[in-house]
């Protein structure tokens, strides 16, 4: 039991590793890409959001800044690529060369995705750090460009979602308000209807004593009239003989 316990805390140790820290997020770094069954130079960086938001949002700047459309589709997932390419365009900023532009977009974690652009001059021209220095580093001012553009867009999204949210709550603040108002107001409506019909009741319950005892004089008289008119019958039926 405890060599288990220790297995747990490890892993969740070496996840917590795995995870970025906020020093690594939008900081461009280099890498590699497996693209044409070889290794390829490329240069990397991870942001706040979702996989398609990142793809969403690289496609958008880029088309912004620099009148480049991207073209790919695919399925995003956590560790699933897509590939996004631009051929023959032209980055006056990179290259005077028209290039190949190259990105894909992964998703290491729930919260956070990442970047990855390469680029070749022609063919099998790729840029590199040895090979092309200033085109690489060209392109290391653009991605770090988007990298800054795309903190902020993350920013201005989680305020606005922050602000949606809160919204969201004042709303059902105000309706639970009302609520409670409608709630009590309609406990004393019932509260003032109670006592009106439990003084109506006791109104009743004395009436109905009342009339109770109306009711034996009324037994009393009906059997008094009753008896007379007997009487006075009796009269008439002997005086018709006579």
């Amino acid at each position: 039991m405890k060599k288990i316990y220790t297995l747990l805390l490890l892993g969740g140790f070496l996840a917590l590793l795995a995870q970025p820290t906020a020093a690594q997020l939008y900081d461009v770094r280099d890498g590699t890409v497996s693209f044409e069954r070889k290794e390829r130079e490329a240069l990397k960086v991870q942001v706040d959001g979702t996989a398609q938001w990142l793809r969403d949002y690289w496609q958008a700047w880029l088309k912004d800044t620099y009148n480049i459309r991207l073209k790919g589709d695919g399925t995003f997932g956590v560790g699933k690529k897509d590939l996004l390419v631009a051929k023959q365009t032209p980055v006056s900023s990179v290259s005077g060369k028209l290039i190949d532009l190259y990105a894909s977009v992964v998703a290491p974690a729930d919260t956070v995705a990442e970047l990855a652009v390469w680029a070749t001059l022609g063919g099998n021209s790729f840029m590199s750090a040895t090979q092309t220095p200033s085109e690489y580093a060209a392109m290391r001012t653009m991605v770090q460009s988007f990298a800054a553009a795309a903190r902020i867009k993350a920013y201005r999204d989680q305020i606005a979602e922050a602000e949606k949210q809160v919204k969201d709550v004042e709303k059902e603040r105000e309706k639970l308000e009302k609520n409670i108002q409608n709630l009590q107001a309609n406990t004393t409506s019932n509260l003032a209807r109670i006592e009106t019909l439990q003084k109506q009741n006791v109104e009743n319950t004395l009436k109905a004593r009342q009339d109770s005892v109306k009711l034996i004089t009324n037994a009393q008289q009906l059997e008094l009239r009753k008896l007379r008119l007997e009487r006075r019958r009796d009269r008439l039926t002997t005086l018709e003989r006579k």
